[in-house]
Formats: structure tokens, sequence, C-alpha cells
């Protein structure tokens, strides 16, 4: 016989990540009952957030005058409202959303964090830096702040205010509470209902059983679905592949846990939300295999800095401004009408020693660990970083070899390698070391890297001297083979200004909110086309602090 439970609160929030989090912590300031339900067991709190780098978006912030970049206001909403490329009705509240959020990273968001005890790495990254025009996408200037302690440390202050409340009595979590309803009388959201999975003892992320042991029933006078997206079902992912991306590639990796399923848009959709812009979405082409696995095909980013020679199956050169770090989007759609799945790195030990990082709080013990020693040591001494190296000896996408045939015979030998036309890698990496002897180069990539490090940042830390890359004194040649790796959606439930879910973009249906990436970090799709870098976390504590906030006023 099936037992089920019942509860009631002020407010009931749906995803313990990052956003449901802050939205819950906000009602729970303000006096309010809350309740938050999660499919996973508790290892699980704090959701992807967890495993991210850490980055975040600010405008003119203290660490960007310290090094000497001038921001401002009306830079980053050029950059922004260039790289999303609003162009449809249903962008309207998106670019108020965009408005709304730069208006909140050039003012209160730092401030607000740090007095959480959130602190950042004085040294700005340059992520996503166009090669465009001055209105087409990218950043202009760096603006990519890590999070000392990375993903971790932006959740810890959030987690923390909900287990006091916990602990209070004004907080209740409730892992494996899977919702399959939201509970509706007189067309309000009063709530929600499902299935009580379970019990799990999983570590964080790995995928766990849907055994249903039960079912439940919360009662709520509000509620905010910030359930996250669909990055980790890649039939999902497959279905809203956009037809200007080029075909889904046959075989993708997964940067998210199993559990970023998207099984909440349909049960938000049959409570009558809409689901906007799904086939906008965010996915890297540079992703490699972890070696040392949590999920199902679980993937690793690389954060490449700008100097590696990036090579298609075939060994074509990538077309100017498609280098490491310019324009993620562009990058995939142009490797999707290759015909091929994957591409390739060519590079060296001189590069990757100073270029390499991997995302993920998990592959940056030194920052996620506040580890000052082992920082310095691995950011600025010889050799790669720790996670680097291993990924170096046991990871099954590197190549290193001593000399270009022997680097160009290892290509080979990997699954798919049999695409590559050797005569050509030998004739690209050749030509762009002719180049780079060249006081006065043509080569647009070496004249980038040089603009790079008038940087202090990137020539302190992440933009190599540039040199030949066959000099034997730069080290033995490496390649990796990069993967298509899924990660985020960057559309979602539309919402107003409050968080309130809209429905055809004028009414709100009463009772019911939305946070996070299944708001499309607001309103349904707040980035557009195309992201800054650093936005994701950002658009999960603004719209989770909306939602919670407005759901609290309004009960």
């Amino acid at each position: 016989m099936t037992t089920t439970t019942t509860h009631s609160a002020d407010l009931l929030v749906i995803g313990w990540g990052l956003a449901g989090l802050v939205a819950a912590g906000e009602a729970a300031a303000l006096g309010k009952k809350v309740v938050i339900v999660d499919q996973e067991p508790r290892t699980n709190l704090g959701g992807q957030a967890w495993w991210s780098f850490g980055g975040l978006f600010f405008i003119d912030s203290p660490e960007q005058r310290r090094l000497g970049i001038k921001d401002s206001l009306d830079l980053a909403r050029q950059d922004w409202f260039g790289s999303a490329g609003f162009d449809r009705e249903e962008d309207a509240w998106p670019r108020r959303w965009a408005e709304a959020y730069l208006q909140f990273a050039h003012t209160e968001k730092r401030s607000w964090l740090r007095e959480r005890g959130v602190g950042f790495f004085p040294i700005v990254g340059w992520a996503e830096r166009g090669g465009y025009t001055a209105i087409g996408p990218g950043n202009s200037v760096p603006r990519f702040h890590v999070t000392w302690g990375t993903g971790p440390g932006v959740v810890a202050p959030f987690q923390a205010a909900l287990e006091i409340a916990e602990a209070e009595g004004r907080v209740t979590i409730l892992p494996r509470h899977r919702v399959t309803a939201l509970t509706m009388v007189d067309g309000t959201v009063t709530g929600a209902a499902g299935d009580v999975l379970a019990p799990s003892g999983a570590v964080r992320g790995v995928a766990t059983s849907r055994e249903v042991v039960g079912d439940f029933e919360v009662t709520a006078a509000a509620t905010v679905v910030s359930s996250g997206g669909i990055g980790g079902n890649h039939t999902m992912v497959r279905r809203q592949w956009p037809a200007r991306l080029g075909a889904a590639p046959e075989s993708m990796i997964t940067g998210v846990p199993a559990y970023v399923d998207g099984s909440m848009y349909p049960v938000a959709e049959a409570a009558g939300a809409r689901f906007i812009n799904g086939d906008r979405m965010w996915h890297y082409v540079e992703g490699i295999q972890n070696w040392d696995p949590v999920w199902p095909q679980h993937g690793i980013r690389i954060l490449p800095g700008p100097s590696s020679v990036w090579l298609d199956a075939t060994g074509k050169r990538l077309p100017v401004p498609l280098f490491p770090g310019y324009d993620t989007l562009g990058t995939l759609a142009h490797l999707r009408e290759t015909g091929y799945d994957h591409s390739w790195f060519v590079l060296s030990q001189k590069i990757i020693e100073k270029e390499f990082t991997l995302s993920g709080s998990e592959q940056n013990p030194d920052l996620t660990g506040k580890d000052m020693q082992l920082l310095i040591k691995s950011r600025l001494g010889k050799g790669a970083s720790g996670p680097v190296q291993a990924f170096m000896d046991n990871g099954v996408d590197f190549v290193v070899r001593d000399n270009l045939d022997d680097l160009i015979a290892g290509m080979r030998a990997l699954p798919g390698g049999d695409a590559l036309d050797g005569e050509l890698v030998r004739l690209e990496v050749e030509a762009r070391d002719r180049e780079v002897d060249n006081d006065f180069t043509k080569d647009a990539q070496i004249a980038m890297l040089r603009s790079a490090r008038a940087f202090r940042g990137d020539k302190l830390i992440r933009t190599a001297t540039p040199h030949r890359i066959l000099d034997p004194k730069s080290g033995p040649l490496i390649a990796v083979k990069l993967h298509v790796v899924t990660r985020k959606s960057l559309g979602g439930i539309e919402t107003d200004l409050d968080g309130r879910v809209v429905v055809d973009g004028v009414e709100p249906i009463p009772g019911l909110y939305a946070a996070g990436e299944a708001s499309g970090f607001g309103g349904g799709g707040v980035h557009g086309y195309r992201a800054l870098e650093g936005t994701f976390l950002g658009g999960c504590l603004f719209s989770g602090r909306t939602a919670g906030r407005s759901a609290a006023r309004a009960i």
C-alpha cells in the first residue's frame, strides 16, 4: 500500500540548486515557512552550481580597476545585446531581464555576495573574446571573476543560511521527492504532488535510482520552479537542437549530472506555463572524456587560453575568429558543418603549462580549497597543474609525443582519427610557426596573442609567450581530441520581472514562479542566443533572489 505524506508551507521551492537555495533563503529571511524538495539525495544540495568553476560576471569591479580594465554599464550593455541577438516576440521579457541583470551586475551583486563572505580571485579572466566588430558578440574587456572557493564557495553561504533556518523550524528540506504535478484550484497553483523515491546513499553527482516507495503532497501559497535545464538528457537536447547549428552530434559527452533532465518542463506546462526559446542552448566544443567519471558520459570542458592551434577532424585549421576562447557558439556551428563530431587542439608543453585550466570545482583544488601555496605552485610553477597532468597521463583524448610525425600517428590511432590528413596538419602547424617568427604577421591568431598579453592578467597566468610549437625547447608536442559537451539551456519558462510565470507574456499564473536555468535564468532566455560567461551562476542568484522576494511579498 502506497503511503502519502503531506506538508504545508507558505512557499514551496522545487529544486535545490543555487537558484532554489537563494529563493528559499530569501523567503525564509522574510519570515515565511518554506518547503524545498528535490529528486536527489541530500548529498546533492546546491545542484550543478557546486560543480562549477565559480565564474561570475561583474561590471566595473574593483578587481577590474586594479588591473587597469576600463569597463562600464554602457560597454557591458553593448556586449550583452550584441551577443544575445534578441529577435523574437518572445524576447520581450528576456530583454527586460537583461537590462535588470546588467544593473545588478554593475551595482549590488558584488557587495551582496561580499556581505555573505564570498571572495574573488584577484585576476579577472577574459572569456568569450568575440573577435568580430564592436557591436558583435563577445566581451570587449575581461569580466570573468573566479570565486575564491569556486562553485562550493558560491553555494556555501546560501546553503548555510538555509540549514540555519531548517534548524529553527522555518524550512523543511525534503530529498528524494520528485514532483510529477503542480496542484491547482480555480486557476491558482496551490502546491505540488509527486513520488517519494527510495532512499539513496549515493555520493554527490552519481546517478540514482527512480524506485518509487510512496507519494507526497505539498500545499503552499506560492511555488517556485527552480529545477534546472536539460543538459543531462541527450534525448531532449537533440529534440531541441536548432537547424542553425547544423545536425546534432551523434556522439556527445555530458557536462552535468544525470538529474539535469528537464523533467519539470512538461509538469509546469501542464499547469499553463510557457516554455520559450528552447532551441537556444549553450554547449561547449572543448570537451574531453573524464578519465575518472562521476556521472554517465562525464565530460570536462577545457577553459583554454588563446594559443592552441584548433583543427577540425580532417586537420584543417578553423577560420578567423574561431580561436580558443573567442566564440563558443560560432565554433560549434562551424564544426557541425564539417560532418564530424570531434576536433583537435595541437599545442606544446609550454602552452599547456600556462593556458590549460579545466572547468569544475573538483578540477581546481587550489581555488576550491582556498590553498594559496598550491595555487602559486599550480598557476605559476613549472609544469602543468595536477589535474591537467592527470588527464595527460590518463585521459583517452590526449596524445603526447616528441615529434610531429609521431603526434600525427597518435592522433590517427584514436577513434575517428582516420579522417585526419597528416600532411594538412603538418602544413598548418609549420605555416603557423613561420608566422610566429615574424614581427609583421598576417596570422590573426598570433596578432591576437600579442594583443592579449598587453593585459596583465593574461600575461601573468593565461597566455603563453608566443613561440614556435615545433621548437624542441617548448617541450613535447600535445594533441587533444575535443568533443561536444552538453551544458546549459538558454531558454526556459517565461516569467515577468517579478519571476511570476506568465501566460503568453501577459497574465501571471497565480501562485507560480520560476527561477534559475528553468526560467532561462530569467524571463525565459535572458542570454538570447549567446552568453558572455560568468553569467550562469549570476543568473541563478539574481532570478532566485527575485522570485523568492516576490513570492514572499505576495503571500
